[in-house]
């Protein structure tokens, strides 16, 4: 027999009858989904990233078990609890036998990567590995809502317990720049992991001196993952790039326990494959208008021939924005395209120049001054009106020509810029605070 929720209901004409049957329809609806029934079959429909019987593992079902709907139900909302399915349904066929139960899911397919911050005593994999023997759900990502992250402190807990490691796991959710969530960060607290000595492998003794000064103060910190990938980002890598070593990379910080107890002392190494150096061959300049190519190239301090120092043509490229910026072209974007000779270990570079529109200077607008001190600053403001706004001007006025001659008082200035997009004005306001 194949049981449904859902009850027919007949028109009758009197009040007290249909109630009667209410009753009786409650009362038999009730006697059947409390009934409990020998579980003889779990299918599982839908899935494609989980396996069946992690689910029913994680259902908390087992075969050969007397289940009523009420137990049906705790398992399709603790499975709903974890945050891995958009979808669940279930129904089941029962006889005297027992019953065949269903379970109809749609999978959560936008998952989160997570990073073990300080989990020094265990690789990825081996945490992975424990954490799915006491999860069966958990493959290594997490959906951004549900309470599996919260499971998985919990058995991360009972690890560090296992291992007898003080401290406790947590974790936060690291965020992109538009605040949308994008990584799970696992960190144990209250048991401070220390880096003793920092090495290289794969380096050669050119580079070795300035890598092992980039990472220096590291010494006697605390280790944490996402702070290595944040030297290795920032810190190592443009050691290479700035001798023109261009596909450069560095794995993954590898760590090693060399002292454990109240605290943990640990080696961290940083494997290095510098990889080809490459030469610049030239640079040419596309969709400038505004800007002569010749005028342009004058911001360059690379010359062919020379190690393609990928560090000072990035911060080149910035002094050509900002030159953009100073005549009204705010929105102005270099986008360099690499051509690559491997053979030659030669690389060239086009720069595509999208110039954008020309922003004027708008209003002028000052608050906290009486008449004749505004009166004052706006004679001193030289960009009017109609101009060209030079997005450099403020901090030039402000560490040149401003000067404070006529006010009865020292004051603080906080200046805010208004970029009006239809216009294409930029209006300026200078709210002055008195000091004191």
């Amino acid at each position: 027999m194949l049981y449904n929720s859902r009850v027919s209901r007949r028109p009758v004409t009197s009040l007290l009858l249909l109630f009667v049957l209410c009753l009786v329809s409650s009362a038999q609806k009730a006697a059947k989904t409390n009934l409990s029934y020998k579980l003889l079959a779990i299918h599982v429909k839908g899935t494609s990233q989980l396996k069946d019987d992690e689910v029913i593992a994680a259902s908390g079902l087992k075969l050969g078990q007397n289940a009523s709907d009420n137990d049906f139900k705790q398992a399709m909302q603790k499975l709903g609890n974890t945050g891995l399915f958009t979808d669940l349904t279930y129904s089941y066929r029962y006889s005297s036998d027992g019953c065949d139960l269903e379970i109809q899911t749609a999978e959560n397919a936008e998952l989160l990567p997570i990073i073990f911050d300080n989990f020094v005593w265990f690789s990825d994999n081996e945490l992975i590995a424990q954490l799915h023997r006491r999860l069966p759900l958990f493959s290594g990502r997490l959906p951004v809502n549900g309470d599996l992250a919260d499971q998985v402190i919990d058995s991360l807990n009972a690890i560090l317990d296992q291992r007898k490691i003080s401290g406790k796991a947590g974790y936060f959710r690291g965020e992109k720049n538009d605040g949308a969530i994008a990584l799970y960060v696992y960190k144990v607290n209250l048991h401070p992991v220390i880096i003793r000595n920092m090495d290289f492998p794969g380096a050669s003794p050119t580079e070795l001196p300035q890598l092992q000064s980039a990472v220096k103060s590291l010494a006697g910190q605390e280790y944490l993952r996402t702070n290595m990938l944040t030297q290795e980002k920032s810190s190592l890598l443009p050691v290479y790039l700035r001798r023109g070593y261009l596909k450069a990379s560095l794995s993954s910080a590898q760590v090693k326990v060399v002292q454990d107890g109240p605290r943990s002392v640990v080696d961290v190494s940083f494997p290095v494959d510098s990889g080809r150096q490459y030469k610049l061959g030239g640079i040419q300049w596309q969709g400038n208008t505004v800007l002569a190519a010749e005028k342009l190239q004058e911001l360059v301090h690379l010359k062919p021939g020379e190690a393609a120092n990928a560090v000072q043509l990035n911060d080149d490229l910035d002094a050509v924005k900002k030159l953009y910026g100073s005549k009204g072209y705010l929105f102005a974007r270099m986008d360099i395209v690499p051509t690559i000779d491997d053979a030659q270990c030669v690389v060239d570079y086009q720069v595509n120049v999208p110039e954008g529109d020309l922003y004027r200077m708008g209003n002028l607008e000052l608050d906290g001054l009486d008449a004749d001190a505004s009166q004052k600053m706006v004679a001193q403001w030289q960009m009017k009106r109609g101009d060209p706004y030079d997005n450099t001007y403020l901090h030039k006025f402000f560490s040149l020509m401003y000067r404070d001659v006529g006010l009865r008082r020292p004051y603080n200035v906080v200046p805010k810029e208004s970029v009006n997009q239809q216009d294409k004005t930029v209006s300026v306001a200078l709210h002055f605070m008195s000091k004191g």
